[in-house]
């Protein structure tokens, strides 16, 4: 089995973080001891720099491999290019044990709240995704903005502007999972044989209603693959529990 932590949004500033709740969700996820953790952008409020080395600072308290995309928050003030030299790439590629592939990318665009993948960047997702059916590999993708609507989360705004394009890379490759931030909900869409998972936000104060800061689980199995929500601090919900492409 293969545990996947999927965090996002922390939004580390003087105002929007909660560092106590961030702290207390670091040693749940060292406790359950992941094969790696991803990180689904908005690691700052701003993008400033200070933020950024403070988010580095919190972020290497993980005892785990961590891999991290930018949020349309760290796109702020020059924060991409902040991102590449404290953080580390804005799109990458993971394969672990010849069985599954991990993309990420980079949906920021500097100083807007909507995004986007480009055409140069799909190019690149089609030709790993092309290898990916042809290896009959499990594939995960993951971006920061969401590709469909969430629900609970009101009018419809800084979306992945295109998202119709990206979509239908993702569902004609049957990419097992999406894995996406953005909205401070989680959610799980199942499209065709495609799970999207929308993570809530880890440590950020801006939430909704009375939702509370939480973090999600992934247990992929030989033959099925759960969905955990974690709430900070109280037990973790199973949102489902779905059959694995063969």
């Amino acid at each position: 089995m293969v545990v996947i932590a999927h965090i996002s949004d922390l939004h580390v500033s003087d105002s929007d973080f909660n560092e106590d709740i961030f702290l207390e969700a670091v040693d749940e996820i060292n406790a359950l001891n992941p094969d790696f953790i991803i990180l689904t952008g908005d690691l700052t409020n701003k993008g400033y720099y200070k933020q950024f080395v403070r988010a580095k600072e919190l972020l290497a308290l993980f005892e785990h491999p961590l891999f991290i995309i930018p949020g349309n928050h760290d796109a702020r003030n020059l924060g991409l290019e902040t991102f590449e030299e404290l953080i580390g790439e804005l799109s990458w590629k993971l394969s672990k044990d010849d069985e599954f592939v991990v993309i990420g990318l980079n949906s920021a665009l500097s100083d807007l709240n909507e995004g986007a993948i480009g055409k140069p960047q799909q190019l690149w997702l089609d030709h790993q995704l092309d290898e990916c059916v042809i290896n009959d590999l499990f594939s995960i993708v993951t971006l920061h903005h969401h590709i469909i609507p969430i629900p609970k989360t009101g009018r419809e705004r800084n979306v992945l502007l295109d998202a119709g394009d990206i979509l239908k890379t993702l569902v004609d490759h049957e990419v097992d999972m999406v894995l996406v931030g953005h909205k401070h909900v989680a959610n799980v869409w199942r499209m065709n044989n495609t799970l999207i998972v929308n993570a809530g936000s880890i440590a950020s104060k801006k939430l909704r209603g009375n939702d509370v800061n939480s973090y999600n689980i992934y247990n992929i199995n030989d033959d099925s693959i759960d969905i955990i929500l974690k709430r900070i601090g109280k037990e973790p919900i199973l949102l489902g529990n779905y059959p694995k492409n063969s």
